[in-house]
């Protein structure tokens, strides 16, 4: 399987907020942004692996600063680390006012997609070809976040018996 850069796989979306995305004081909903978060990073995923992906956990998701209702909304992803089904993905969120070009750091997040084939079974993915030494420290950094992930997992189970 032909290894992809990262380069390849990611995206920047900008949409604009509305009313029906806000509460009464004019805030948009963090769901809102969770759902621009996931599904942005959910094309990355797709990209990377040519196939169908599942959102199978997001890491820590922190609001900074408030989107506001006419803000443009400006989620960039892109792929940090490739294992034999699962991907992680990096998703970074600004808030623009377009009036005055103001750009406020809102939100990121780090989630994880498993790649589906026909069956809807995990298939493989292709590996990330790392060219740059920002991306080889990306994926360094998002192996240790794999591995806190995986030992949180396994001390849930066992709290479980």
């Amino acid at each position: 399987m032909k290894s992809k850069p990262m380069s390849e796989s990611s995206v920047f979306i900008v949409q604009q907020m509305n009313q029906s995305d806000a509460n009464l004081a004019g805030n948009v909903h963090g769901g809102i942004i969770m759902k621009h978060i996931d599904t942005t990073a959910g094309i990355v995923a797709a990209r990377h692996a040519s196939s169908n992906v599942v959102t199978a956990s997001i890491d820590r998701l922190d609001f900074h600063s408030p989107v506001y209702v006419g803000d443009l909304l400006k989620v960039n992803a892109s792929i940090n680390y490739v294992g034999s089904s699962s991907m992680e993905v990096g998703a970074r969120v600004e808030a623009e006012d377009f009036r005055t070009g103001e750009t406020r750091h809102t939100a990121s997040a780090y989630l994880t997609f498993v790649a589906l084939d026909g069956e809807g079974k995990p298939m493989k993915v292709p590996p990330l070809e790392l060219n740059t030494e920002e991306e080889k420290r990306r994926y360094k950094e998002a192996e240790e976040r794999r591995k806190i992930r995986l030992d949180e997992r396994k001390r849930e189970k066992e709290a479980q018996g």
